[in-house]
C-alpha cells in the first residue's frame, strides 16, 4: 500500500469514527456495564449518579435552585412572589417552607412498557433535572389541583408538610432559565424521560398524546426512538393514567 492510500484510508477511518460518535444515543452503554449513561449528566441537581446495570440511582437534596416565597427569609435564595400565577389568578401563599430530604431514586436503565400501568403514587413520581421531585395531578387522594394551583411559586413549585419542594406542572425555571420550553426536564420513575410543552417549535396538547400523556419517537438524547412524557398546560400536566413502564422506587 502506498503511503498516499494509507493516508485516504486513514483519514476514511477517522470520519468514520467522528460520524458514529457524533450521532451516538446518549444512552448506549456496553452490556453488563455499570457505566451511567451521558444523558444522566443532565440531572445537574444530582447529589450522585450511579448504575449497578439494572437501575439507575439519582441521590439528592430536593431543593430547588431557583428563588421562592418558601425559603426562609435568611436564605439566598429567598424572594417575596413577584411572578404570575400559573392558574392566573391572585397568589396565594401555603404555610409550609422548603426543607432538605434525602431522596434517592432508583429507575430502570432501560426502560420498558408495562404489562400492567400502575397509578403514580402521591408524593415523588420522578425527578426533574435541578433535584426537584415531580409530583402527580392530585392535591391528595382523586383530588384536583385546583386549590393548589394560587400557592405555586414564580417558578410553579410549592413545598408540602414536610418541606418537600415539587413541581405538579411545568417546573418554569428549567423550561425559561436553564433550558426550554422543548427540553428534556428530567425522568419519572419507570426511566421514561419527561420533555417539555413544546416539540418541533409547536405546543404539545394534552389530545395529541396517549392515555400516559407521551408517545415515541426520536429526541435529541435519545436519536434512535424512545417513549416519553410531555408536560403539557392542562390536567393531567405531567402525567396520565398511570406509569407507561414499570416504575423503581424512591425512598426518602
Amino acid at each position: 500500500m502506498t503511503g498516499s492510500s494509507t493516508t485516504l484510508l486513514s483519514a476514511a477511518l477517522l470520519c468514520g469514527l467522528l460520524f458514529f460518535s457524533c450521532n451516538k444515543d446518549e444512552t448506549e452503554v456496553a452490556s453488563g456495564s455499570n457505566e451511567v449513561p451521558a444523558v444522566y449528566a443532565k440531572i445537574y441537581g444530582a447529589s450522585s449518579v450511579t448504575s449497578d446495570g439494572t437501575y439507575v440511582t439519582i441521590k439528592t437534596t430536593g431543593l430547588p435552585d431557583h428563588k421562592s416565597i418558601y425559603y426562609a427569609t435568611i436564605n439566598a435564595l429567598y424572594e417575596n412572589f413577584n411572578g404570575t400565577t400559573f392558574a392566573g389568578s391572585k397568589f396565594s401563599k401555603n404555610p409550609n417552607a422548603i426543607s432538605s430530604q434525602l431522596y434517592t431514586f432508583k429507575i430502570p436503565l432501560n426502560p420498558k412498557v408495562a404489562t400492567s400501568h400502575a397509578a403514580t403514587p402521591l408524593g415523588p413520581i420522578g425527578v426533574a433535572l435541578n433535584g426537584v421531585p415531580f409530583f402527580n395531578q392530585y392535591a391528595g387522594p382523586s383530588q384536583p389541583l385546583t386549590n393548589e394551583i394560587v400557592s405555586f411559586d414564580q417558578y410553579w413549585g410549592h413545598p408540602q408538610q414536610s418541606g418537600q419542594y415539587h413541581y405538579h406542572v411545568e417546573p418554569l425555571y428549567l423550561t425559561s432559565v436553564k433550558a426550554s420550553k422543548s427540553s428534556l426536564l428530567g425522568f419519572l420513575l419507570d426511566g421514561f424521560p419527561v420533555y417539555g410543552p413544546q416539540e418541533n417549535g409547536a405546543t404539545v396538547v394534552t389530545t395529541s398524546l396517549d392515555a400516559y400523556h407521551g408517545h415515541t419517537h426520536a429526541t435529541t438524547e435519545y436519536p434512535s426512538g424512545i417513549y416519553h412524557y410531555h408536560i403539557t398546560d392542562t390536567d393531567p400536566y405531567i402525567n396520565g393514567s398511570g406509569f407507561y413502564g414499570t416504575a423503581g422506587t424512591v425512598t426518602q
